[in-house]
């Protein structure tokens, strides 16, 4: 399989914002070869990275091959036939200018780097095909706030991809999960040692209140149920310790529990590999996107897109629930648009998308080839236009292979 990776710098770049910089690095990695009309840009999802098949770039943990079940030769979506690009997004910190870039002058920008948005993100990667030389897309493919980032290219650049596929997400996030992304946030700006966002080259970082953000955002990945399975009440090893944040006294009478030591060990490996400032950027920004903004409605929003749709949605999934994928739905089915919503029964919660391949594959390879008249896109079992939104799960055994 032919893979290529490296970073275009897009020259200046003007930010929704008002803003702008001078030049604009996006990092990004291809695979497979280009043929004119078999280009499908994937779009990553946070805290993910250009990385999504694990070729290229020397990314890190969870950032790495985050999507290699999906992506690569013979799989969902197959290097073999299509030309797939991915592009690390604006604000973050695996190649593509961010807070933890240098700004002409040799200074880090830190909170000085302009506040982007999905807009933003969608636009950057616009041009950066246009660099490559990739005109109309065959799809655009995204997951959790990638795939609101696909939606945006639905709304943005409505002749430029025949498919767009939504996994794990919605048109807008609902009120819980701004409140949790708050709180995220005000554990980084009131750690000490974020430093108004001036920390770089110092000797202490902000890992505190990054860890602490992290382990946050785990929380809402997860489905209470999976939580229950996984952890239960169950104490930690005898050899695991309280070493990640300080403890108050009487913690050495309770145990350590396993869901603790989960939390800590994903938090240590998070500080590692991501920015903390990065962090604040990027989950504004996904609190920011509204599909409906600058029109009357969602409907309205995607009423120029002539291409076809896929939502997938998990039932454990209370970040983006199927109840939200199924409003983006319907928002397509009254403009015309042909459109599945494929209900995967999960308990697995968000990471669903991540972690179960093999009920994502199936659907997705089929609406790539076909369309909304795939096989097991079509197996799904979904609402009927203008029923209002009545659905229902479909189960994995529909897509054993």
């Amino acid at each position: 399989m032919k893979t290529d990776s490296g970073t275009v710098d897009l020259g200046r770049f003007d930010f929704a914002s008002g803003d702008e910089i001078e030049n604009l690095e996006v990092a990004y990695e291809t695979y497979g070869e280009f043929d004119g009309d078999n280009a499908v840009l994937v779009c990553h999802a946070l805290t993910g990275s250009q990385n999504v098949a694990g070729y290229g770039s020397e990314t890190a943990g969870q950032a790495r091959a985050w999507w290699n079940d999906i992506v690569g030769p013979g799989k969902a979506i197959d290097t073999n036939e299509y030309y797939v690009v991915s592009a690390n997004i604006p604000g973050s910190c695996y190649g593509t200018s961010g807070p933890a870039s240098t700004d002409p002058e040799g200074e880090v920008y830190g909170t000085d780097f302009p506040p982007v948005t999905i807009g933003d993100w969608t636009r950057s990667q616009r041009l950066l095909l246009d660099e490559l030389g990739v005109g109309r897309l065959h799809a655009v493919v995204g997951g959790s706030v990638g795939g609101m980032n696909a939606l945006d290219w639905a709304k943005r650049y409505p002749d430029d991809a025949r498919y767009v596929v939504s996994v794990a997400a919605a048109a807008r996030l609902d009120a819980q999960c701004l409140a949790l992304d708050a709180i995220a946030r005000r554990a980084i700006t009131t750690d000490p040692h974020w430093n108004g966002g001036d920390y770089y080259g110092n000797d202490e970082q902000p890992t505190d209140g990054l860890a602490l953000a992290r382990q946050i955002g785990h929380v809402m990945y997860l489905s209470k149920s999976s939580m229950e399975q996984k952890f239960g009440r169950r104490a930690a090893g005898r050899d695991a310790r309280r070493d990640s944040f300080p403890a108050d006294p009487a913690a050495a009478f309770f145990p350590y529990r396993d869901v603790e030591s989960y939390l800590d060990y994903q938090a240590e490996k998070f500080v590692d590999r991501f920015d903390a400032n990065s962090y604040l950027y990027l989950t504004r920004a996904m609190d920011d996107y509204d599909l409906s903004e600058g029109y009357e409605n969602d409907s309205r929003a995607l009423a120029a897109f002539e291409g076809e749709a896929l939502l997938l949605s998990f039932t454990g999934d209370w970040h983006f629930t199927t109840e939200q994928s199924e409003t983006v739905a319907e928002a397509f089915r009254e403009t015309g648009v042909p459109v599945s919503h494929h209900v995967i029964d999960s308990d697995h919660g968000h990471d669903a998308f991540l972690v179960e391949p093999e009920k994502v594959g199936p659907p997705l390879r089929d609406f790539l080839a076909e369309g909304v008249n795939g096989r097991s896109v079509h197996d799904t079992v979904e609402a009927e236009p203008n029923t209002g939104g009545d659905f229902a799960p479909v189960h994995a055994s529909l897509f054993s292979r």
